[in-house]
Order: structure tokens, then C-alpha cells, then sequence
């Protein structure tokens, strides 16, 4: 009796294990589009729309939300080019001269690149006030950035580290 109905089930199962091999994956209707080329796009206008927010207060609250301040070398008379991420095809948002400072705040992973926040450059004349850009004091947590100075990303062969 087993053997019959294992005969029979074998017979119903037969048709299925024939079948086509393109019934399974018929054409997609606008398949025509895969074969449409490509719009040319740059890298750098594609690396440009790259953004990471810098972070303050890695250190814990009882330390200052950004733990040193550094000074920009090397940087020649065009100055460092401050980024909006940590790549150096990421849109240039600022200039820090040669000689300038910064509060260091935060690193990239491979330690190339530095997460700063930049206070406003005193003129030669001192008109300018300075700025409390909060970042001097203890935050309570881990966060983005979000003071009224400009913050970006410089790389870090180019910052001496002078406080911190």
C-alpha cells in the first residue's frame, strides 16, 4: 500500500520538476531601463553632499565639551580648509589662517581628521567681542554640535595640539 501511494505522489510531483527553467523569472516590464546609461556624476559632486556633524562632549560630563584647543601649521598663505565631514571631498565650509586656533572636540577613526569648533578670529584692530561658542564648560551628554560658531573638520597633520 505505501509503495502505491509513494508511486502516485512521484507521478504528481513529476510535472512540477520539468517545468522551465524561465518561468520562474520572467522579464520585469521596464527592463529597459537597466540597459539605459548612466548620468556622468564626479566624485567630488558626489562625495560634496557628505555632511557628519561634530560631536562635543566624548569626555564625559565632568569635562570640558571640547577637551583641547589646537593651532593650525603648515597650513601656508591659503589656509587649512575646514569640511563638513571628514573627507577631503567634502564641501570646504570655512578657512582657518596659519597661526589660527580652534577647540578640538572630537577625531575620526583613523585619527586623520579632526572635529573642531572654530571661535571667531580676533581682528587686528580686537573690534571683534569674543564669542562664548559653549563648548568651553561641561555638557551632560554626548551630542551634535549645535552652537552659534562654525564647526567642521580639518585634518589633523595640519593642527598642533596647545591646550588639553
Amino acid at each position: 500500500m505505501h509503495i502505491v501511494r509513494a508511486s502516485i505522489l512521484s507521478l504528481m510531483l513529476f510535472p512540477a520538476a520539468c517545468s522551465k527553467s524561465n518561468d520562474v523569472y520572467e522579464p520585469l516590464p521596464d527592463n529597459m531601463a537597466a540597459g539605459a546609461p548612466r548620468a556622468e556624476m564626479s566624485e567630488s559632486r558626489m562625495e560634496s553632499a557628505l555632511v557628519r556633524p561634530v560631536t562635543i562632549g566624548e569626555d564625559g560630563p565632568r569635562l570640558d565639551a571640547c577637551g583641547g584647543v589646537g593651532r593650525v601649521t603648515r597650513a601656508g598663505t591659503a589656509g587649512l580648509p575646514v569640511r563638513a565631514a571628514p573627507f577631503a571631498d567634502a564641501r570646504e565650509i570655512a578657512r582657518l589662517p596659519d597661526s589660527g586656533h580652534a577647540f578640538i572636540c572630537t577625531r575620526s577613526l583613523d585619527q586623520k581628521w579632526l572635529g573642531i569648533v572654530i571661535p571667531p578670529q580676533p581682528a587686528a584692530d580686537n573690534a571683534v567681542q569674543p564669542v562664548d561658542c559653549g563648548v568651553s564648560g561641561p555638557v551632560d551628554r554626548k551630542q551634535t554640535y549645535d552652537g552659534p560658531c562654525v564647526s567642521g573638520w580639518v585634518a589633523s597633520a595640519y593642527v598642533q595640539q596647545v591646550a588639553g
